[in-house]
């Protein structure tokens, strides 16, 4: 496996660009085809400072800050390695497949999320993004999601 500092930039289109969909369009789709799903499990984020070993535990998500190390972890397996945290997350996956170039997916599901008041941590991985929501609004935040799509699917005549 390569080094961080040996990774090189596969060929395509330049960051930020919608793989040449165009971005109001591609948007409405992925909307209509967010298809929110709740993992299993309650998640927490803990912090490792810089110098520390980090716990033998497997993360879900890591973050490296020049503070040190922000972990997702379930919350089993932060109660069981010691470890303090102070908010309990359910873990939302957005089925819809996204790249990461995709553009206005992270703005239209937080703006959707904080105007019911709910809070939301984006996580984006290689396929599909992950939302960590407060524990006691995830079946909330996953109503609001569906609603959200429901409102970018074509309406069908009668």
């Amino acid at each position: 496996m390569a080094s961080l500092g040996t990774l090189r930039r596969r060929r395509g289109p330049p960051i930020g660009q919608n793989r040449g969909v165009n971005a109001e369009v591609g948007l409405k789709q992925l909307l209509a085809r967010l298809s929110p799903q709740r993992r299993p499990g309650t998640y927490v984020f803990v912090f490792v400072a810089r110098g520390e070993p980090l716990p033998e535990v497997e993360a879900f998500a890591s973050v490296v800050e020049a503070e040190g190390v922000s972990l997702v972890l379930a919350r089993d397996d932060a109660d069981s390695a010691g470890l303090a945290y102070d908010f309990l997350a359910g873990w939302v996956t957005l089925g819809v497949p996204s790249k990461v170039g995709d553009i206005g997916l992270t703005a239209a599901v937080s703006t959707a999320l904080a105007d019911a008041g709910i809070s939301c941590n984006v996580i984006a991985g290689y396929h599909h993004d992950h939302l960590l929501v407060p524990l006691e609004r995830v079946v909330e935040a996953l109503d609001v999601l569906r609603r959200l799509s429901a409102s970018h699917r074509p309406r069908s005549t009668p």
